[in-house]
């Protein structure tokens, strides 16, 4: 391996040694995840664009990549960190390893990185710019002290589908049509939804007159990266259809969903990544432990008179659903499909269904069932 430097924007250095993709440097927003496996879900998950991820845990790639586990068609992030990465994997399922994945998707790394003091200077101060690689530490800096972020950044068009394509429904007897607006959709979300019925899916700057035009039964807002202020083409066309047809959001979704009703999204200072955030459904005071990956959220505090909290992050009380009854609309901050993570919130999938077959929204519908399947 080659040794290069991870360098952040506030002067910071931390050496290790490059692997992955070869490329003099890597720079992006530098976030950690806090998953204890589900690392190919995580690196090839589009809402991490612009990103450099940190993986907590300190030993990945143990059990190697195969093709079924990819979220995407591809990678988005910038770049991985990592403690320590695995010589060798032994998984039945293996069909290579982890560095090879990274170079062939041509995605940069660095190994043998200090995690647990990058992470305590994230908790700290907040996500950070940083670049990585092995040009001179004052380089390095330098293009660290130039990256933008996130913010303000518009980067859903980096990663939506340029063209629609449809998901057949499992169940061939259902007759139910779902439109999903693809801001940067994993493939396990897709497949979800596609339990219910026959889906759609549509690039993110497809408008309202052409989402109704396909005639659903119900709209499915996907999650995505970036800041959700930057897409005011998605808010305006969430506005043409709340009402029409049932709306249903996850993570990116739910935050377009609360602007286009009205209400503020705040970036959040290091933002949620990880498969253990503890949630509540405020209806059934039920906890449900979840999968997580913003770095923005609505602001409960601006909601209108016609919405409603419906769930709540026990860490730190941050916004993690919404809903607005006269619009048979929904939306969830986490990931109930998880792909990595728990699957504890998985019956709101069936919420969907049901507001779909004329049903109204129901916080405490199947809660039991699916938590048991």
């Amino acid at each position: 391996m080659k040794e290069g430097q991870l360098v952040l924007a506030d002067g910071s250095v931390f050496e290790g040694d490059l692997i992955g993709a070869h490329v003099p440097i890597a720079t992006g927003e530098v976030v950690f995840n806090t998953v204890l496996s589900g690392y190919q879900e995580v690196i090839t998950d589009p809402s991490y664009a612009g990103q450099i991820i940190t993986f907590t845990y300190p030993h990945i790639g143990n059990y190697g990549i195969n093709a079924t586990d990819f979220e995407s068609v591809g990678t988005f992030c910038r770049g991985i960190v990592v403690r320590d990465l695995a010589r060798r994997h032994s998984n039945h399922r293996a069909q290579s390893d982890l560095g090879s994945m990274l170079f062939q998707q041509g995605v940069p790394g660095i190994a043998g990185i200090d995690t647990r003091r990058l992470t305590r200077l994230i908790r700290d101060h907040g996500a950070i710019p940083g670049a990585f690689g092995s040009a001179p530490e004052s380089d390095l800096l330098a293009a660290a002290q130039a990256e933008p972020g996130t913010d303000g950044v518009d980067l859903v068009r980096t990663v939506t589908t340029p063209v629609g394509y449809s998901v057949a429904a499992t169940d061939s007897e259902s007759r139910r049509r779902i439109v999903a607006v693809d801001f940067g959709m994993k493939r396990n979300i897709a497949l979800s939804l596609a339990r219910y019925g026959h889906v759609d899916v549509v690039p993110a700057q497809t408008s309202a007159a052409d989402i109704l035009a396909m005639e659903p039964d119900g709209v499915f807002l996907s999650n995505g990266p970036g800041d959700p202020e930057m897409s005011p083409y998605a808010v305006e066309a969430i506005q043409g259809i709340l009402g029409e047809v049932p709306v249903f959001g996850i993570c990116l979704g739910h935050q377009l969903l609360g602007r286009a009703i009205g209400a503020d999204t705040v970036k959040l200072p290091f933002g949620h990544h990880g498969g253990n955030h503890p949630v509540m459904n405020l209806a059934s005071r039920r906890v449900e432990i979840t999968s997580q990956n913003h770095n923005f959220a609505v602001d409960a505090s601006t909601l209108p008179s016609n919405a409603e909290m419906t769930h709540v992050n026990l860490n730190d009380d941050v916004c993690e659903g919404i809903k607005v009854d006269s619009e048979r609309a929904f939306s969830v901050q986490h990931h109930p499909e998880a792909n990595p993570g728990p699957h504890d919130a998985n019956y709101l999938f069936e919420q969907v269904a049901q507001l779909m077959d004329g049903g109204a929204i129901d916080d405490e519908a199947n809660h039991e069932g699916e938590a048991a399947h």
